[in-house]
């Protein structure tokens, strides 16, 4: 039975048809992706510069593409969002959240560093979490060159870059080194349980992100079967055992999204080991909603996304 109805009406316009995701199909969801995301206007924003830079990564891999967005006149060290663009661990690149990453740095006074991490099934796990964090690491350690506050370092990421920002959080915890100051998860993709789970949620994963999706997501990164033992957390953040010494955390999720239980079960977790959490829940939205750019829902959580943004950098 479709789950159609329960959509907002106002988004169901954003339902436009879409290739499947498959190995056979991944290539040509690649490049329609990036085409996409190279075809939208750019903004006229004089007082923001961007960049595009390569790090050398801590692990002895190939340098790592970044694209960088930054105020022209700072008036001092500027606070700093790592981000990491979705596309469920295979597709995507930081030009899909290249407009929106343009008028946070202009609207939020902060630098954001956009991660062209490797992509599963070429490079499974640890390989895009390595990335990630080599780039963290080395935003710290230069960041009195580059003009940044290293105490206000958080990282922020959507869907299955939400989930690759929550694993490399719990691998900066367990470090000795830098940590977040804060984690931005929007709808993120933390638990290879619910690839296989045969009692989800009815109302949820129809649209968009299927479970089938996700079940060849989670099989690219870890490049084996999801939901057996042994699965690391810094791949499925919510099979870590201890939540406790996070940064303050911003969740948030649709009510028809495949991630919904995951998502909750997670900001429990962090509420309950104490970490600060701000936990939004959209009804009647499906996965990836904020396409739905005039829907009064996706302008609601553009507003507390950015607002908790801006808390986050600025206090």
């Amino acid at each position: 039975m479709s789950t159609l109805h329960l959509i907002d009406p106002e988004l169901r316009d954003a339902l436009a048809p879409q290739v499947p995701l498959s190995a056979e199909t991944l290539a040509r969801r690649r490049t329609d992706g990036l085409a996409l995301a190279k075809a939208a206007p750019k903004p006229d924003l004089p007082d923001i510069e961007t960049s595009e830079i390569h790090v050398e990564s801590a692990f002895g891999a190939p340098p790592i593409r970044v694209l960088t967005y930054r105020p022209i006149h700072a008036g001092g060290p500027l606070p700093v969002i790592v981000h990491i663009h979705g596309g469920g661990f295979v597709m995507g690149s930081p030009d899909m959240k290249d407009v929106e990453n343009r008028h946070f740095a202009s609207e939020l006074k902060c630098a954001i560093y956009s991660v062209d991490h490797r992509l599963a099934p070429e490079a499974p796990h640890p390989a895009p979490m390595e990335d990630i964090y080599s780039v963290f690491v080395w935003l710290h350690a230069n960041a009195a060159r580059l003009g940044l506050d290293p105490a206000r370092i958080g990282i922020k990421g959507e869907s299955g870059g939400g989930g690759f920002a929550a694993g490399v959080a719990l691998y900066a915890r367990d470090r000795e080194g830098p940590k977040f100051a804060f984690q931005h998860l929007i709808y993120p993709m933390i638990d290879d349980r619910s690839a296989v789970r045969k009692d989800m949620n009815p109302n949820v994963g129809e649209f968009v992100w299927t479970q089938a999706y996700n079940l060849f997501g989670w099989r690219s990164l870890l490049g084996a079967e999801p939901g057996t033992a042994n699965v690391s957390p810094y791949a499925a953040a919510a099979r870590v055992a201890d939540v406790s010494g996070l940064p303050p955390t911003f969740i948030s999720v649709g009510g028809l999204d495949l991630f919904l239980e995951e998502n909750m079960a997670y900001a429990d977790r962090l509420s309950r080991a104490g970490v600060p959490v701000e936990f939004h829940l959209y009804p009647r939205a499906f996965h990836g909603f904020y396409r739905a750019v005039n829907a009064r829902v996706t302008k609601q959580a553009e507003h507390d996304t950015r607002e908790a943004l801006r808390r986050f950098l600025h206090g």
